[in-house]
């Protein structure tokens, strides 16, 4: 294959692989916009609603060591075209069922499949594109995937409203069929031909390279950027924003979820330019990732001390610093590949990937559970106090992530100068004594 048919291959590989995230964010957010809908179609609380997208986002978190494991021998193709299956089974049976533990199964469905799907297209990446263009490309890929948010926001509102619970959530199911086929006809692993899938490694194999990526100081930093970075806006846009907005902050729906757009739309501007900082000053990433995490604790307090609900011009700001967050946690997978060779990349970034993942569930587990304490009995919905005194469990984890950011980038950075430090000569061995005349 000639250099231009390969370049072109490339960015319709990845193009088409970029389709399926949008396609797992679509799935992912889906539940953020028709919470408040699903609590009246299955007649549930806060804490239940939260246990939907909570055991979606478990099975993620949950998935991404088994998934970056399977990742390294099966390749990404399998994996996108068995993740999207999953998805388009979860969505079908979120639109039929009315069940509160069938709808749970079926965002457990959804969390499987969408557990597959990005770090499958960050692997892609890795392989089709040479190394100089990885940071831009996976912010690139986060950025964009986020399209996905922007289908799960007005747009499926609005077909909600219009349609009904079972049409809209069945027309979720055929844009991801639409995303599976597009795979299943374009997607390769490698620019060479489709590669044999691996012999299955024994499970000493599978722990040493699991060992071998945890031991890495930037494996570890890489997960706690994750971690600190990602969970604030995450828990805002997949399920807690909108209840917020609407719910404490008295706006209308439509007006809600045109905030959530403008929060992910604002992703689309500020992810190349952080991929680019970082490709700039390596060095500096960690300071990026701090600035990141303290920028959205003082719009948070400020939204949470104002008295009373918040300007509309304040809530602007609040989604726009929490539209960092992704492109933001998206450095962590820069820390997997710098630190790690290419044969256990998919298990790196799976344990980068569990980072946010497990600070979003806390978050979102913990705000459902404040929720109901605070609200008081007899009132059918949540007010103003009540979603402050929830939001406040956001400081907790913020502080732990900060801490721990610290800890490893001073490990991190200790082995990179001992790595750098210059072989030092071995000292010659002292002459030996002169041996008296015979």
């Amino acid at each position: 294959m000639s250099a231009p048919a390969r370049r072109r291959c490339a960015v319709l590989v990845f193009a088409v692989a970029l389709s399926a995230y949008v396609a797992a964010v679509f799935h992912r957010s889906s539940l953020g916009v028709t919470g408040v809908d699903a609590a009246d179609r299955f007649h549930i609380n806060a804490a239940t609603l939260a246990t939907f997208s909570v055991a979606q986002l478990a099975v993620y978190a949950a998935m991404q060591v088994p998934v970056g494991v399977l990742l390294d021998r099966f390749g990404s193709r399998r994996l996108l075209i068995t993740g999207g299956a999953l998805m388009v089974a979860g969505q079908l049976c979120f639109a039929l069922v009315t069940d509160v533990r069938l709808a749970i199964a079926a965002r457990v469905l959804v969390g499987l499949g969408d557990a597959t799907t990005f770090i499958s297209v960050l692997c892609i990446i890795t392989f089709w594109f040479p190394g100089r263009r990885n940071p831009m490309l996976v912010q690139l890929t986060g950025t964009l995937g986020q399209l996905g948010a922007v289908l799960g926001a007005v747009p499926l509102v609005a077909l909600l409203h219009h349609a009904g619970w079972t049409p809209a959530f069945l027309t979720a199911a055929a844009l991801g069929a639409t995303a599976l086929t597009m795979v299943a006809a374009a997607v390769r692993d490698t620019p060479h031909r489709e590669r044999a899938a691996a012999p299955a490694p024994d499970p000493a194999t599978v722990r040493r390279q699991l060992a071998a990526a945890w031991a890495q100081p930037g494996t570890r930093l890489g997960l706690w950027t994750h971690f600190v970075t990602q969970f604030s806006g995450s828990v805002f846009a997949l399920l807690w924003g909108y209840p917020f907005l609407v719910q404490g902050q008295g706006m209308a729906p439509t007006a809600a979820a045109s905030l959530l757009t403008l929060m992910t739309l604002a992703g689309l501007v500020v992810g190349p330019v952080v991929a680019q900082l970082c490709a700039r000053h390596p060095y500096h990433r960690s300071a990026l990732v701090l600035g990141v995490t303290a920028a959205s604790a003082v719009v948070w307090t400020v939204v949470l001390a104002w008295p009373g609900r918040a300007p509309g011009w304040l809530l602007v700001v609040l989604v726009l610093v929490l539209a960092v967050n992704g492109p933001g946690s998206a450095i962590g997978f820069d820390y997997a590949r710098t630190f790690n060779p290419a044969s256990r990349i998919g298990s790196a970034t799976g344990i980068v990937n569990v980072g946010g993942f497990v600070a979003s569930i806390v978050l979102m587990l913990a705000v459902g559970v404040v929720l109901d304490l605070a609200t008081p009995a007899g009132r059918p919905a949540p007010d103003l106090a009540a979603f402050r005194w929830a939001f406040a469990a956001q400081y907790a984890l913020w502080a732990l992530g900060a801490v721990q950011v610290l800890r490893y980038r001073n490990a991190a950075r200790r082995l990179l100068r001992a790595a750098a430090a210059p072989a030092q000569p071995q000292p010659a061995p002292p002459p030996a004594p002169a041996q008296p005349a015979a």
